[in-house]
């Protein structure tokens, strides 16, 4: 079987997805494509683990460093960002390998998803709702009118009640109803997905966070207020950064600050790994197998077929902590 048009390396945060890409990149000639959303994000490296120039290997991504952290960047227009780097490297006969560990950018970049209209006025009252009473309370609205997004939406994503409610109000059906079918906009696609067991992952994570915090994770959102960092809407939200300003505000100590980054990424990856495992058409591989990029490459070429994700294999650490 020949090259599929687009591979895709998905899975939990700190699994390792970065440094298979870049691997895969340099088998296949291809080139990666960022599908994670914080990353777009200029000055915004530290915090999210972003790849250095010497880790990519000379392989050229796409979607890096592209907005300041004032910009907000919906998964509509992550879409269409996606799709033109993409479509640029088909156009070049280069393999585009996308790189990324949230499940809704991965779907909404792969699979045929139409997003619903949007109303600005309707857009605009809602969030001065939120505003004014807090995402607890719409959220409790939008289980009344939509159960299976509220289900599916915690409590404190004030910005994705906020969109549900939006597109129940102005197409008068339920939020979920715009969720795609798994059918692949690009023929042929395959993922890979990169399976460590939880314990692993949770130790992965803490090492990662205190990596962060010791290569000057501190001065990085300090510099990045100075740019502008909580007048977004998006980028002050990145998993790390509000325990970094509470910090830098004298609300809470370092260690404090630490603790609960971790904590809060355990909580995103268990959600990442959760809605991964539901898309039937990832091929499960072990992160720290000795013969990983070589199952990944057996995967891309068609010499295996998918299999269930594996847990609580003991690894070796094949794979560098970073997404």
């Amino acid at each position: 079987m020949a090259v599929p048009p687009v591979v895709a390396v998905v899975g939990p945060t700190a699994a390792g997805k970065s440094d298979l890409s870049v691997a895969l990149c340099k088998h296949l000639g291809g080139e990666v494509v960022n599908a994670d959303a914080m990353q777009v994000y200029r000055g915004m490296d530290i915090g999210t683990a972003k790849i250095t120039e010497a880790e990519r290997q000379g392989v050229r991504h796409h979607l890096l460093d592209i907005l300041d952290v004032t910009a907000t960047a919906t998964v509509a227009e992550f879409q269409r960002f996606a799709r033109a780097a993409i479509d640029d490297c088909l156009r070049r006969q280069v393999v585009p390998v996308l790189a990324g560990g949230s499940a809704l950018y991965v779907r909404a970049i792969l699979d045929d998803f139409a997003f619903p209209g949007t109303d600005a006025a309707v857009r605009e009252r809602l969030e001065a709702e939120l505003e004014a009473e807090g995402s607890g309370v719409l959220h409790g609205r939008l289980a009344e009118v939509d159960p299976a997004a509220a289900a599916q939406i915690l409590p404190s994503n004030g910005r994705r009640i906020v969109r549900a409610l939006e597109v129940v109000e102005i197409t008068g059906g339920p939020y979920v109803a715009t969720l795609p079918e798994h059918t692949y906009v690009y023929d042929g696609a395959v993922q890979i997905g990169l399976d460590v067991p939880r314990p692993e992952l949770d130790e992965r994570i803490g090492r990662r966070v205190d990596r962060m915090f010791e290569q000057g994770f501190v001065d990085e959102v300090r510099e990045l207020l100075g740019h502008g960092l909580l007048a977004g809407r998006t980028a002050n939200r990145a998993l790390g950064y509000p325990q970094v300003v509470a910090l830098l505000s004298g609300e809470i100590s370092e260690a404090e600050a630490r603790e609960r980054t971790a904590q809060a990424t355990r909580r995103f990856a268990r959600r990442q790994d959760s809605w991964f495992r539901k898309d039937p058409r990832i091929t499960w591989l072990r992160y720290d197998d000795p013969d990983l990029l070589d199952q990944a490459l057996a995967v891309v070429r068609g010499n295996r077929t998918a299999a269930p994700g594996v847990v609580g294999m003991e690894g070796t650490g094949a794979v560098d902590a970073r997404g």
